[in-house]
Formats: C-alpha cells, sequence, structure tokens
C-alpha cells in the first residue's frame, strides 16, 4: 500500500508555511525535495568518513572509496546497466550531454556529419550540439513533432543521411510531459547504425528505467531531480562506446600514466572522471536510489499518473484553460495558460498563495515558438504530492482568474 502521508513524514520541508499558507511543492521537474535519509547519509560521511577517494592508504580514504564505488554499483543496478565500468559520474545531466556531444564529435565526426535531436528538446540537448556545429561545422536536424505534443517518427526516418552519426532525444518532456517511445526510435536509429543518446532527467525519478531492454548507447540523468542531492548526475554509456571516445577532460584520477612527451589515460570509467570527484554527493545520490527502490518505481508511477489525471481533469474544468501537451503517453507534468494572463502573474500570485510551480519557457524556446506561446505555468508532481494539494493548486487558479 502506497502511504502518502508516511512518505510525506520523510520530507520535513513539505510541512513548512510559504506567505502563512501551506507549502503546495508542484516544482518537482526543476527539482525534487530531499528525504531525511539522504541529508543524513551525507552528514554522516562528512562527519565520519570524510577524505579524497582513491590512492589513499589511510583508513578514511579507503571508507570514502568504498562508498563511492558502492554508489557506482548501485546506480548500474538502478538503470540495470551491464557492469559498474559503465557509469561515469558527472555534475547532472547538462554536463552528461555536454560530456557526450564534445567527445562523440572529436571521435566520430566530421563536417558535414548529422545530428538528430526532437523539436521538444531542454536547451542543454540543442546547445551543446549548436556549440559543436560551431566549431566542427556539424549539422543538427530536427524531429517535429504534432499538435498533441507527439514526435513524428515517419519524419524522423526521413532524416536519416549516410552523413547521421547520432539520435539525441529526451525520454520525457520537461514540458508537454509526453514519453516518447525511446526503445522504437532505438531501434529504428540501429537499423541505419545509428547510435542513441537518451536525456533521462525527467523519467528515472518517474518510472522505472532499463538501459537493456532500451537498448540505447547512452544515457543520463541528474541526481537532483531524483530525491538526491545537486551537482551530481550520471552518464551510462556502452563499454564498448565508452572504450572507444576520447576524454572529455584532462587532470587528475583519468590517467594512468603522465609524462611531458605523453599521457595514457586511466580503465573505465575513470577515463571520464577527471578530478576529485564529489564523493558524498554519490554517497548520497545512491541513497536516494534505494530510497525510490524501497517505495517501488511501480508504486510511483502509478501514484504519479493518478495525480496527472486528477489534475487534467480538474484543470480542465476552469474558463479559458489552455493545457499544452495531450501525449497518449504522458507523465507526471502539466504545462497550462488561463485565458490572457500572463504566465508570469499566475505563477507570482500562486506564489503568495503557497503554491509553488514553475512559469516562462521551461529551457525550451523551440518548442514555445512551436506552440506559438512565449511560456506557461507548469505543475510537475513528485511522489509526495496528494489530491489535497491538486484542489489547492485548482482552487488557487480560480482565485487569481477571478482577480483578473
Amino acid at each position: 500500500m502506497y502511504d502518502v502521508t508516511s512518505i510525506r513524514s520523510d520530507f520535513p520541508i513539505l510541512s513548512r508555511e510559504v506567505y502563512g499558507k501551506p507549502l503546495v511543492y508542484l516544482d518537482n521537474g526543476a527539482t525534487t525535495q530531499k528525504p531525511l535519509c539522504v541529508v543524513d547519509a551525507m552528514q554522516h560521511e562528512y562527519l565520519n568518513a570524510n577524505a579524497n577517494v582513491h590512492r589513499g592508504v589511510h583508513y578514511l580514504s579507503q571508507q570514502a572509496t568504498d562508498l563511492h564505488e558502492a554508489a557506482r554499483t548501485t546506480v548500474h543496478k538502478f538503470i540495470n546497466a551491464r557492469s559498474d565500468n559503465e557509469i561515469i559520474f558527472t555534475r547532472g545531466t547538462t554536463e552528461g550531454i555536454n560530456l557526450i556531444a564534445s567527445s562523440f564529435c572529436e571521435g566520430f565526426m566530421q563536417p558535414g556529419d548529422e545530428v538528430i535531436i526532437t523539436a521538444m528538446e531542454h536547451h542543454s540537448n540543442i546547445v551543446p550540439w549548436q556549440l559543436q556545429a560551431a566549431r566542427s561545422g556539424i549539422a543538427i536536424r530536427v524531429i517535429p513533432i504534432d499538435d498533441r505534443g507527439e514526435l513524428i517518427l515517419d519524419e524522423m526516418d526521413k532524416l536519416f543521411t549516410s552523413r547521421t552519426r547520432l539520435v539525441s532525444v529526451m525520454q520525457v518532456s520537461n514540458v508537454l510531459g509526453t514519453v516518447n517511445p525511446v526503445k522504437e526510435i532505438v531501434r529504428r536509429a540501429h537499423l541505419h547504425g545509428v547510435p542513441v543518446l537518451v536525456d533521462g532527467a525527467q523519467s528515472v525519478p518517474h518510472f522505472k528505467v532499463d538501459v537493456q531492454d532500451m537498448d540505447c548507447d547512452f544515457f543520463t540523468f541528474s541526481g537532483h531531480k531524483a530525491y538526491g542531492p545537486t551537482g551530481v548526475g550520471v552518464v551510462y554509456g556502452k563499454e564498448e562506446w565508452l572504450e572507444k571516445l576520447p576524454p572529455y577532460q584532462g587532470g587528475g584520477e583519468m590517467i594512468a600514466t603522465v609524462s611531458f612527451e605523453k599521457t595514457t589515460f586511466a580503465e573505465l570509467p575513470f577515463k571520464f572522471e577527471a578530478g576529485t570527484p564529489d564523493y558524498v554527493a554519490t554517497h548520497g545520490l545512491a541513497t536516494a536510489l534505494d530510497y525510490l527502490s524501497a517505495l517501488g518505481m511501480d508504486n510511483i508511477q502509478r501514484h504519479e499518473q493518478d495525480l496527472t489525471r486528477y489534475a487534467t481533469q480538474q484543470l480542465e474544468t476552469i474558463d479559458g484553460m489552455r493545457i499544452f501537451g495531450h501525449s497518449t503517453d504522458k507523465d507526471a507534468v502539466i504545462s497550462f495558460l488561463v485565458g490572457d494572463i500572463h504566465h508570469l502573474d499566475l505563477g507570482t500570485l500562486l506564489d503568495r498563495l503557497g503554491i509553488a510551480v514553475r512559469t516562462g519557457h521551461h529551457c525550451a524556446q523551440p518548442l514555445m515558438a512551436r506552440l506559438g506561446i512565449s511560456g506557461t505555468v507548469r505543475a510537475s508532481f513528485g511522489l509526495y504530492n496528494t489530491r489535497e494539494e491538486i484542489d489547492a493548486l485548482v482552487a488557487g487558479v480560480r482565485r487569481v482568474a477571478a482577480m483578473f
């Protein structure tokens, strides 16, 4: 039985007030709150096992290293990678995409080669490719979407050419909530011999991810959106690809030998982990993933889908309501506008009622241009949200709408 009341007790921040009103936190797509077990785990390591990881012969260093590498194993099992060697720690999804963009372009792309992305991508899966286009002369091709907010896969098929080298696609839209058919995208790309990078920032916190079943070549996600700490994330890569890619950054940890004439690089996964990692954050991330596993990803998904359906039904009863994204497979995000009310005004006034939502273009300006708007209000749900909080959101939107 999914006991949301008990779950909420693990998140003390949810019991606070904002402007004298109970906090209703509906900005989980931007970042999630952290359970006490994550905070406690990180505090315990700082107070009891804080030392730089790897190569240290003293007890604290070995203890910290054990925790750090145990976290790698936790991640590999959570997303069903084949081994620890396929798990690279980063600062988050953005750095993960930049890592793949930089290393893949350096190792496998020439001027005129192409990468395929989608019309709904976050800026973090657009700008890194534009930087590579400016530096290396590669070209970007874009899969269009239909009016429901779903990818037009038949149009994707037309984008493949002899110069296509990579497909990079988000698994879930942070604006529309669309759950993209990444397994089918991977299948079609592989028919052309093209590898696929999947942005899992908005999927890992919400439902079970299996990278082997998906058969993607690369996958990346952020800790802070999955109830873990900020400043830590993961890149998964098939070992055969990671072996071939050149390093992303240079420095300590990622080397085997260094001389002024030549440097040789460390084995996987350390080849991609230059410098001191945030080893306390990796321990916090592993604790968060263990927390999700204990709750059960299927249970979390059912709870959040119920919230999404309920919120959609209730919001649609409001006059002038426009909801963006009507995919048949939709996750825990609802983006909307009401009449002519500016999204910033609506979000600001909801905040005064204690309701935390996100406003603006959500780092997806090309998608906003496709929708013909400048921004939306976005309510995004997490494992601790309730129907009562949805009711508070709907009442708040009605109250603000009446003011206009």
